[in-house]
Order: C-alpha cells, then sequence, then structure tokens
C-alpha cells in the first residue's frame, strides 16, 4: 500500500462526474505487481489481489463487485477509507508491531542477543525491563498496566518466553519477540502455488490433513505421544483416501476408521498423558496459559487435527502449516473459536464450526505451564 503511494498509482481519480480519493485501477495495479515482480504473470496477479479483497484489506470503491477484476474499475485499500475491521486481534498486533518498531529503531535498545541454558535466543528482553521502558516511554501509565499489555502480547503470539514455560511477568524471566515485524514478505508468499483444490466440505474431515504430497521432503505431521516419543504420521493423498471412500469431494469418506488404510490414520490415540475436565481448566490457579492465535487459511486447510470433546485437544499440526507458524501446538486444548467459547462442544461441533467460518481463523487455546 505504501509503496502504491509512493508510486502515485494510488490517487483521487473521477469518475462520472464523482471523485474517488485514494484509489486505484485494476488493470494498472495487475500491471504494476508484473513490473516490480511481485507477480510473474496476469493470472497470479489476480489471485494475489483476490486474496487481500477476501481477507478485507481491499474493496471495490462502490462495492458492487465482490471479486477483483483486471479491468479500469476503482479499487481502494480499507485502510484508506477507514472501512478496515480493528478487531481486538488486530488492534493488539499493530500495538506489538508498533512497539517493535520503537524498540529496534534506539540506540542501547532492551531487544538483544542473550544466552539461556546455553542456547542463544534473538530480540531478547527481560520482563522487568520491558515494564521500566513500557512506564518510561509512556506506553503504559503504571507497572500494573505495562504487565497487562505484556501478557496480550503474550496471548497473541507476539512474544514469548524463551523456552514457552511462563507466562508474562515484572520480573528478570527472559523473553523474546516472536514475530519477526521487519521480515518484508513477497506477495507470491500469500499464495499456495501447489494446490488451488477446494477444502473439504466434510465437517467430521481433520481438515489439517492439508498437504497433498506437494513437497517431498515435508509430507508428514508431528505429534508426541504419552511416551514422548516423536511420531511421523503420514500425509494423506487426498486422491488414495477419496478412491476409497468414492467422493471426489472430501479428504475422508463418513467412516474413517472403517476404510483407512494403516498409513493414513492420523494418531488414533490421544497424544493427552491423561484425561482433563473442563472444571479443572477453568479452576483458580491451574497451570494453564490462555493463548489467541490467529491462522489464516490455504487452499487446502489450517493444519491441524483436532479431538476430543468437553474439551476438545489439539491432536496433531502440520509442521509447515498455517497453524504451526502461529504458535499451535498439541495437546493444546481449545477454547473458543472466532468468539464463540467451545470448551463444552464435542470435536465434530467444533471441526463443523471452522470448516463452515471464514478463512481467518481465531482460537483461544489453553496451554499447560511446564
Amino acid at each position: 500500500r505504501l509503496r502504491l503511494h509512493d508510486g502515485k498509482l494510488i490517487k483521487d481519480r473521477r469518475y462520472h462526474l464523482r471523485t474517488y480519493p485514494n484509489c486505484f485501477v485494476a488493470k494498472e495495479l495487475t500491471d504494476w505487481l508484473i513490473g516490480h515482480k511481485e507477480a510473474p504473470d496476469r493470472e497470479t496477479g489476480i489471485r494475489l489481489m483476490q486474496k487481500l479483497m477476501d481477507h478485507y484489506i481491499i474493496h471495490h470503491v462502490c462495492d458492487e463487485h465482490s471479486d477483483y477484476k483486471d479491468a479500469k474499475l476503482l479499487y481502494r485499500f480499507r485502510k484508506d477509507d477507514g472501512t478496515f475491521p480493528l478487531s481486538k486481534d488486530v488492534k493488539v498486533f499493530m500495538r506489538g508491531q508498533s512497539l517493535y518498531e520503537k524498540l529496534v529503531s534506539v540506540e542501547e535498545s532492551i531487544l538483544k542477543v542473550r544466552e539461556e541454558n546455553s542456547v542463544k535466543y534473538q530480540r531478547t528482553f527481560l520482563g522487568c525491563e520491558m515494564i521500566d521502558w513500557l512506564v518510561q516511554e509512556g506506553e503504559a501509565e503504571n507497572r500494573k498496566e505495562a504487565v497487562e499489555l505484556g501478557r496480550a502480547l503474550l496471548e497473541h503470539g507476539i512474544i514469548q518466553h524463551v523456552s514457552n514455560r511462563h507466562h508474562f511477568f515484572d520480573s528478570d524471566i527472559l523473553y523474546q519477540f516472536w514475530t519477526n515485524f521487519r521480515r518484508r514478505r513477497r506477495l507470491t508468499e500469500l499464495l499456495n502455488e501447489n494446490s488451488s483444490r477446494a477444502l473439504s466440505e466434510s465437517p467430521d474431515s481433520p481438515f489439517c490433513l492439508r498437504k497433498l504430497n506437494p513437497d517431498p521432503g515435508n509430507t508428514s505431521f508431528l505429534s508426541v505421544q504419552t511416551n514422548k516419543e516423536i511420531k511421523i504420521v503420514s500425509a494423506v493423498r487426498r486422491s488414495s483416501i477419496t478412491s476409497l471412500a468414492g467422493n471426489s469431494n472430501s479428504y475422508f469418506s463418513p467412516t474413517p476408521t472403517l476404510v483407512f488404510p494403516p498409513v493414513a490414520e492420523c494418531n488414533p490415540k490421544s497424544v493427552l498423558k491423561r484425561p482433563v475436565t473442563t472444571e479443572e481448566l477453568l479452576s483458580p490457579g491451574a497451570p494453564y496459559i490462555k493463548k489467541t492465535l490467529t491462522i489464516v487459511g490455504d487452499a487446502v486447510g489450517w493444519g491441524f487435527v483436532v479431538r476430543g470433546g468437553r474439551p476438545c485437544h489439539i491432536q496433531a499440526v502440520d509442521p509447515g502449516g498455517p497453524a504451526a507458524a502461529a504458535g499451535m501446538k498439541v495437546c493444546q486444548f481449545v477454547f473458543s473459536v472466532n468468539g464463540m467459547y467451545v470448551l463444552h462442544l464435542d470435536y465434530q461441533t467444533i471441526s463443523s464450526l471452522i470448516m463452515t467460518g471464514p478463512r481467518t481463523l481465531v482460537m483461544e487455546v489453553m496451554e499447560a505451564v511446564e
């Protein structure tokens, strides 16, 4: 968006006796994407901009078109007309980005490479140092407010304890920025170039088995069994399962346990060491941290398996999938899905909620503190 402003592609334009501020012509933008090597061809450029429309980043100036057309039509970034949806999650993310930029731009920053237990960590800081800095810079009125801000940043996956064992405290515990806000992603990373197939519509599908074996070196999930061993769960080619199920639109048959060959089983045994009740999770002082994960699904899913019920837990995570990138891990308990409390629901219902919801998935999970 900023580069388009600098290049004067975004500007006030007049059409049918009406002036539309801060907009761009779709066809010109497609040309720009190709000219600046953000897209190899027009088809990819169109798909990229459609991705931005799907996530409410751009829209047609009169909202007359729900898709991006490579034509002389006017579109606008929602940040340029004040219609960008600022949910709590977006606000926390933007606050984290602002703090990160401020910290890395000052001399003698508290962000440093530090070592703990012979392991070096990037972009680290002590909890008490961050509290001092937030109060000193006017980012928080007092230490209590600064702790609340730090906890929100941790729960949204922006910062974390270096070994992920503690929540955020005003102490000499070592934390790090988990998100590197200065990494510039190429626009083409938004697309899954290996597959454009639609998501499975089956509410009972472990939609997380998302890899259609596009990468010979990354065709498995990692899941922790109760004996602490790492078990490799083979990813499933959609064609191999649908040929068994007789249904070309689904990953799995309605009765997967009856028709799955052994290689296609996805951890039939629970990864939990012991059953955990909802009451135990919610009891005061329980050793669990609540985290908020924002997962942007790709063309074939989100990259995780949810199983169990009342409460449900994460059974497996695709190491190269969107869920893993957002910080999801096995054995986390699902607290809410897109703002809906779900501790009392079974995994089929939760799967259905996710599959029928938006591609950008916001989940609250509860993770045990070791």
